[in-house]
Order: C-alpha cells, then structure tokens, then sequence
C-alpha cells in the first residue's frame, strides 16, 4: 500500500489524522518501547493519549490503546464497520488491494478522532522505515522521535546506517523538536542533524546531552540515574536489559521536550510514568524464579522479540548479566526478511542447545534454513533440531532443561505471542491439578 493510497482513504474518511497533538516514533529498535513508555508517562499528567503501535501479541486490540487499556474487540469491530464504506472506495478508484496494516492505521485514526473523551495527544509508531511509511502522513507533529537506528530492511531503506537513518528521518517535520537516542553509528547521527537543519527542527541529542547510569538490577526490572540540564533524577524501570536504559532516557529526553513546549510534565510524571510501563514479550520471565542470592529455581523459561543483530546482542547481554548463565537452551524462529546469520553469531557462544521452529505467521523463515545457519557455526556439535510449531519447540527445550537451565525463546514477537499463550495454558494447567 503506497502513502499516496493511504493519504487518500484517510481523505474519504475526512483526515481524522489531524487535531491532536502529535508524537511520531521510528527506529530500527526499541520504537515500541519508548513509544510506550511516551504513553506512559503522558498518561500521568491527565491527558487522553491514544497509543498506535505494531505488531500486537495476542489481538489486533493491543495495537490501539487508549490511556494504556486496549480497545475493546466490540469497539474495534464498530469502527471497522464505519470506515468499511470508505475502503471500498479507496479500493475501486485505487484499483489496488490496501494492506492489513493500513486498514488499521485508518481504524486508529478514525476512532481517535470520535472518540469520548476528547483524545489530547496521540503517539503513533511507524511500521518500517519513516519516509515512505503510510503512518507519515502529517503536515506536522510536535515531537519525531528517533530511537537506535542499525541495518534492516536493506531493500527498502538503504544498506548503511546513514541510508536507513536518512529515510527514517522523513517523518521529521518544520517546527517539530526532533529526540534522537543514542547511535552507535556516528552517520546516522549526521543524517539525522541535517534532516533536523532542513526542516528547521529543534535537534536533541540524547546521548550527548543526558547521561545516566544504572543503579540496581534485578530479575523484574532496574533503577538508573538520569542528569539533564543540571538535574538528576532516579527512575524506575519495570524492564530488564541495558537496552530498556537507553529506551527510558530517550522517552525521558521527550517528556523534556514536551516541558518545553509549554505541556505540564514534571519529574513526578516522568518517574510515575516510567515505573508503571508494561511491555509483556520482553525479557519476560514466563516461568520458574530467580532467588535473592541469584540462583535459578526452574528451569527459567524467558521470552524476547529480539529480531536483529543488535536486539540479540542486547538479550545475549542481559542473559549473562542478570541470570550469570553460561550457557542457555534456544528456541529460535525468526521471519524471512530477518538477517538470522547476523543473529546466530550474537546467540552461539552461549548456545547449549537450540531448537528451530516457525510462528504461524506467513512470513516465518523455514526452520530447516534455520538449521543450516545454526549447523554452520557449530559444525563440530550442531544441537539443533527442528520443529513446525512454536508449542513443540517449547515442549522439546523443556524435556532437555534442567531445574538450573535457561529456556530463551526468541526472534520475533510472533514467536513470543505463540509461547505466551502456550506457556500460560501450561501454568494454568499445572494450577488446575494443584487445586
């Protein structure tokens, strides 16, 4: 579906779009976290916020939140029914099928702008990329922000970090105030900056004018230290993993931006706003415990969307860092535009044993390929074997784990959906025999 296509829907639907404050999130990792953790922190000060994000866990619901509470499946299919005569049309004069994820688009927009109460602030996620993406389509926002950009979708975005940053700060507009978080990839942050000069947009560089640090760590979440602008605050973040650090300073860098356009977010809501974020799906523990001294009663079954290279040396970090593993049991699916070499070398110095398998998704990689990967780089002793469905792959892992292993399952948030629902049935039968 091209932005063309879905700037004309949203015409016939009279640009619902527009006549809310705007907070417009994009990246190559983490935009979902923060755009949430945005949400979260709006939501302290009293406004209405309307949170679009993607891809959903379990329901098409979760992706249109209104003060942080998924629609109901009732209101979803309502505002289905009343912009069903509008796609129609779009689709007879456009002669063309609309995507799944514009339809939505469409839906969020639609019922932002009828809904009571009034919605003040909406923070909308891309899907990929920013230029082109069919969620860029305001004459103007009032934040755009930028979260860790790396190598992704190479065939539509560009193969640099320079490339993919330049078409990610597309969404940027004239007026706006632009939060990058920070970059590993000194390009990218050029790119940025000049898209920032272009449009005339007020530029913050997260990494070079916050510093923070983390204070506590423990299996349900961290405390960390922030200092912008001559104050320091303590927050904390019911998320495990460093990358969740960087996630949290860069909505704080936003809630900063907001203050200074004049909306009433002080630290108070920052901090309240941060502790009370809720991300299922990742780094989340869906079985056993970790005891106060740090052992493992389990096994420990983890859940992560990690899907790139740099999100699967984010979750190898916090593996080690919080669970002091040396070795974990993988299970493994990932989707076919996913780099899963790039991945694997991430994940094998800790590999005890993996097992490939596939989310029902139709864009799922075939675990042989998979496979093939994984044998490579353990030529000598491929543990790797293959299963067709996320619940075997899980039943697989756990007849091989010990009560001190650690099951990770991971490589896309389909993939995590599947397990939580698995997992979850098996805890509520595992409840059911003890009653």
């Amino acid at each position: 579906m091209s932005l063309n296509s879905m700037r004309s829907l949203l015409n016939r639907l009279g640009n619902p779009h527009q006549g809310r404050n705007t907070i417009h999130v994009t990246g190559s990792k983490g935009k979902g976290s923060t755009a949430t953790m945005i949400a979260s922190i709006l939501n302290q000060t009293g406004f209405t916020t309307a949170l679009y994000t993607s891809p959903h866990l379990h329901s098409y619901c979760e992706r249109i939140e209104f003060n942080l509470v998924p629609i109901s499946q009732e209101e979803f299919a309502k505002g289905l029914t009343e912009i069903l005569p509008a796609i129609e049309e779009e689709m007879k004069a456009d002669k063309a099928p609309l995507s799944t994820f514009g339809i939505l688009t469409a839906l969020f927009f639609h019922i932002s702008a009828h809904r009571t109460p009034k919605t003040h602030w909406q923070i909308v996620e891309v899907g990929m990329g920013g230029r082109f993406d069919i969620t860029n389509v305001f004459d103007s926002t009032d934040i755009a922000v930028i979260t860790p950009i790396s190598l992704e979708h190479a065939e539509a975005l560009g193969s640099t970090p320079t490339e993919i940053a330049n078409n990610k700060a597309g969404i940027i507009k004239p007026g706006s105030t632009t939060i990058l978080a920070p970059q590993k990839d000194m390009g990218a942050r050029s790119a940025v900056a000049r898209n920032c000069a272009e449009n005339r947009s007020e530029f913050v560089d997260v990494g070079r004018a916050y510093k923070f640090k983390q204070l506590t760590q423990s299996s349900t979440g961290q405390t960390m230290q922030i200092d912008r602008s001559g104050e320091s605050i303590q927050v904390e973040v019911p998320l495990i993993g460093q990358h969740q650090m960087l996630n949290a300073v860069t909505a704080v860098a936003c809630a900063d931006a907001l203050a200074a356009r004049g909306v009433p977010v002080a630290s108070k809501q920052i901090i309240d706003g941060l502790k009370s974020t809720k991300l299922p799906g990742r780094l989340e523990i869906m079985q056993g415990e970790v005891t106060a001294d740090g052992k493992i009663k389990g096994p420990l079954v983890v859940v992560d969307g990690a899907h790139n290279h740099e999100s699967a040396a984010a979750l190898a970090a916090a593996l080690k860092q919080l669970f002091h593993v040396e070795k974990c049991i993988f299970v493994v699916g990932v989707n076919s535009d996913k780099n899963i070499t790039a991945i694997w070398r991430e994940l094998e110095p800790l590999n005890k044993f993996a097992v490939a398998t596939r989310s029902q998704n139709a864009r799922a990689l075939d675990p042989s390929a998979i496979q093939d990967v994984i044998s490579m780089f353990e030529a000598e002793h491929p543990d790797v074997s293959i299963t067709e469905s996320v619940p075997k792959a899980i039943d697989k892992a756990l007849s091989i784990a010990t009560e001190t292993d650690v099951v990770c399952i991971m490589g896309s948030l389909y993939v995590v959906a599947e397990a939580r629902e698995y997992m979850l049935k098996l805890e509520a039968g595992t409840s059911t025999k003890r009653s």
